[in-house]
C-alpha cells in the first residue's frame, strides 16, 4: 500500500504540473504584454498538452531515463507559465474596476476546478495504468487550446467594443485607495474622476478602435502605433517593481502559494498516512479543500470589493488561516465529518488570499497611476508576483518531504503556520496604510 501512497503522490506532484520557474514566468509575462494573446495562450495550451502527453508515453513505450521526464517536465513547465499572465490580462481587459474582486474570484475557481479534477484522474489510473494520468489530461489541454485559437478574443477593441472604463478613470481611482494625501485631495481626485468620465464618453473614437485591432495582425502587432495610442507602451521589469505593493504582495505570495501547493501535493498522501482510508478515499477526499478554495477565493474578492481593502482583506483570512490548520492537524483525522468540516474551512482560508493576491490584486496593481501613460502593465506585473508565488510553490512541496520524513507530520504543520504568519507580516505595512486611509475618510464623513 505504502508503494501505491508514494506513486500517487508522484503522479498528483506532476500532473499538477512541475511548478515553473519564475523566471520562466516573468519571461513570458513580458512576452505577453507584446503578442496577440489569442495566438499566445492557444501555442502555451498546445505545448502544455504535448508536454503532458510525452510524459505519459513513457509508460507503454518503457521510457525510463531520468533525464527525459526532466527534460519533459522542464519544458512544460515553461510553457505553463504562459497561461496565468495571459489569461489575468485578458479578463482585465473585458472588466472594469466595479465588481473586478467578484469577477476575478468567480473566475479563480477554474484553478481549483482544474485541481480536483486533476486529483480524480490520478486516483482513477494510479493503479492501474499511470500514463493515461498525464495523456488523458494532455488531451484536454490541446482540445482546449484549440478552442482558445478558434474563439478568444483578447481586448474588447478587437471586435469593435469600448473598453469597459476609460484608463485615466481607472487609474484615479487606484490613486484614491492607496493615496496618504489629506481629504481636500480626495475631493480633489473625486472631482477628477467624474470630469474624465464625462470626457471619456465624449472623446471615444470608433475609428481608432477599430484601427486597433490585433486580430489584422500576426503575433506581434503590425500596427502597433496605433495600439499604443489607446494602450500605452509595454513596461518592463524594474518599472513593474518600483510599483508600489508589488514587491510585498510579491513575497507574501511566496509564501501563501508554499501553503497551498504543499497542501496539494501532500494532503493526499497525509490523509491516507493518518487515516485508514485507501489511496482512492484520500484523494477523493483531497479535493474538498479545492472545494472550500472556490468558496474561499469568491469571499476573498467579495470582501475586497466591498471593504476596498485588498490587504486587510488577505490579512483577515491568514491570520484565521494558522489555528485552522493547527486545528486540522490535531483532531482533523479523527473522525469523518470533522475532516470534511475542517478541510473546507482550511481550504477557504488559505486559498482565498492567494487567489485574491493573484487576480484582483495583479490586475489593479498593473494599472497603478505611477505608471503614467503606460497601459501594457497587466501580464508583466502578474508574472513578477505570480512567478515569485511559484517559488514559494515549489519549495514547500520540496521541504515538506523533508520535514515528514526527518521530523514528522505534526513538523510540517508548523511550518505551514510560520509561513501564513510571514505571509501575514509582510503586508503588514498595506494593511497599515488600508486603516489609516480608513479612518481618514471617517473623519471626513
Amino acid at each position: 500500500m505504502l508503494q501505491h501512497y508514494w506513486a500517487f503522490w508522484t503522479l498528483h506532484s506532476c500532473l499538477h504540473m512541475q511548478q515553473p520557474c519564475s523566471s520562466g514566468d516573468i519571461l513570458n509575462g513580458f512576452i505577453a504584454e507584446r503578442a496577440n494573446l489569442r495566438y499566445f495562450l492557444a501555442f502555451g495550451m498546445l505545448a502544455s498538452g504535448i508536454s503532458c502527453y510525452l510524459f505519459g508515453i513513457a509508460k507503454p513505450y518503457n521510457i525510463h531515463s531520468l533525464w527525459y521526464f526532466v527534460l519533459v517536465q522542464a519544458i512544460g513547465g515553461v510553457f505553463q507559465t504562459s497561461g496565468w499572465p495571459g489569461v489575468v490580462t485578458v479578463v482585465g481587459n473585458w472588466f472594469g474596476k466595479a465588481k473586478r474582486g467578484l469577477i476575478f474570484g468567480m473566475w479563480n475557481s477554474h484553478t481549483s476546478l482544474g485541481n480536483i479534477l486533476g486529483s480524480l484522474i490520478a486516483a482513477k489510473f494510479v493503479e492501474s495504468d499511470w500514463g493515461l494520468s498525464f495523456m488523458v489530461p494532455g488531451i484536454i489541454m490541446g482540445f482546449t487550446g484549440f478552442i482558445i485559437f478558434l474563439f478568444l478574443v483578447p481586448n474588447p477593441t478587437d471586435i469593435g467594443c469600448s473598453p469597459p472604463a476609460p484608463l485615466r478613470y481607472r487609474k484615479l481611482e487606484a490613486a484614491h485607495s492607496s493615496d496618504e494625501g489629506s481629504s481636500a485631495d480626495e475631493c480633489e481626485n473625486v472631482h477628477n474622476r467624474l470630469t474624465y468620465r464625462c470626457a471619456y464618453r465624449e472623446q471615444v473614437d470608433i475609428n481608432d478602435i477599430e484601427n486597433g485591432r490585433s486580430e489584422t495582425s500576426p503575433i506581434l502587432p503590425r500596427h502597433r502605433h496605433i495600439q499604443e495610442n489607446h494602450r500605452g507602451n509595454a513596461i518592463g521589469f524594474i518599472q513593474a517593481m518600483r510599483i508600489p505593493g508589488v514587491v510585498e504582495y510579491s513575497l507574501s505570495l511566496f509564501f501563501a502559494k508554499l501553503v497551498s501547493y504543499t497542501f496539494l501535493y501532500w494532503l493526499p498522501l497525509y490523509i491516507a498516512a493518518s487515516t485508514t482510508y485507501s489511496t482512492t478515499l484520500s484523494a477523493d477526499l483531497s479535493t474538498l479543500f479545492d472545494v472550500g478554495g472556490i468558496v474561499g477565493a469568491i469571499a476573498a474578492g467579495v470582501l475586497s470589493d466591498y471593504t476596498g481593502k485588498s490587504a486587510l482583506t488577505c490579512a483577515v483570512m491568514l491570520g484565521f488561516a494558522v489555528p485552522m490548520l493547527f486545528l486540522y492537524d490535531y483532531i482533523g483525522s479523527t473522525g469523518w465529518a470533522i475532516n470534511i468540516v475542517l478541510l473546507l474551512i482550511a481550504g477557504l482560508l488559505v486559498n482565498g488570499p492567494y487567489a485574491l493576491i493573484t487576480t484582483a490584486v495583479s490586475a489593479e496593481l498593473g494599472t497603478h497611476p505611477s505608471l503614467g501613460n503606460n497601459s501594457k502593465a497587466l501580464a508583466t506585473v502578474t508574472a513578477i508576483i505570480d512567478g515569485t508565488g511559484s517559488i514559494g510553490a515549489a519549495v514547500g512541496p520540496l521541504l515538506a518531504g523533508v520535514v515528514a520524513r526527518w521530523a514528522g507530520w505534526h513538523n510540517v504543520f508548523y511550518m505551514l503556520m510560520v509561513a501564513d504568519m510571514l505571509a501575514l507580516l509582510l503586508l503588514s505595512r498595506l494593511v497599515y496604510r488600508d486603516i489609516q486611509l480608513y479612518r481618514r475618510r471617517r473623519r471626513a464623513i
